[in-house]
């Protein structure tokens, strides 16, 4: 897979506090995970690099809204999601608690999504970009590749990384710029997730390779 600047994008999934801070409703299932690959870094090197070389940057968040209580069935992960309040807004005009919130940007990422360059797509609402505007956000900016990461590998992520393929685009999968749950009985999402990648992806990159197809493509 050989990319450009013109033709490519860094899509990053769920940067949010709920899956990547310690205060994060996720944390006691991810932390393990998200050292291991050291994500946190491999994320903002790709952000960096991103900024740097002109790529376009695209953000594709997980948010609930008070209404969302009224779903009338969920599966066991949004369940959780529900009764835990994780990525809880106000209200879709409501910015009230959002700052510093599960559902508020990892601080460390705020420079790169909050710099008026960056495309912040519609919440997706289950894991896929099906129920959102990514793949109209990305078509309208000729857009055809994209550089993947963010989280969770084996839930939205590898959702994302579907979709787009049926949509049409070529997908390189950034396998140490995510990370994925160690639950104890349905076992470990990043094993599953690099399993499907490498079935599925047009690439399967590392950080330091994605950065350098990056610079080449610039």
């Amino acid at each position: 897979m050989n990319i450009d600047k013109d033709d490519t994008a860094v899509v990053f999934i769920d940067p949010q506090n709920e899956v990547l801070s310690e205060k994060g409703l996720a944390w006691p299932l991810v932390h393990e995970s998200l050292r291991e690959n050291n994500t946190l870094e491999n994320m903002e090197r790709i952000f960096k690099a991103a900024k740097a070389l002109g790529f376009e940057v695209f953000i594709s968040p997980h948010y609930f809204y008070p209404t969302d209580k009224g779903w009338k069935f969920n599966g066991p992960l949004e369940t959780d999601e529900a009764t835990s309040g994780m990525f809880a807004r106000k209200g879709v005009l409501n910015l009230d608690g959002l700052e510093g919130s599960g559902a508020d940007w990892l601080a460390r990422f705020k420079p790169y999504i909050q710099d008026g360059k960056t495309i912040v797509v519609a919440p997706h609402r289950v894991w896929g970009p099906e129920t959102n505007d990514l793949v109209l956000q990305l078509r309208k900016q000729r857009i055809g590749k994209n550089i993947l990461g963010g989280m969770l590998a084996n839930m939205c992520v590898e959702s994302h990384l579907r979709e787009l393929i049926e949509q049409g685009f070529e997908v390189a999968a950034v396998k140490d710029a995510t990370a994925a749950p160690k639950h104890p009985e349905w076992g470990y999402g990043y094993t599953a997730a690099l399993i499907n990648f490498a079935f599925l992806a047009h690439a399967v990159w590392t950080t330091d390779q994605t950065v350098k197809a990056m610079e080449d493509g610039a």
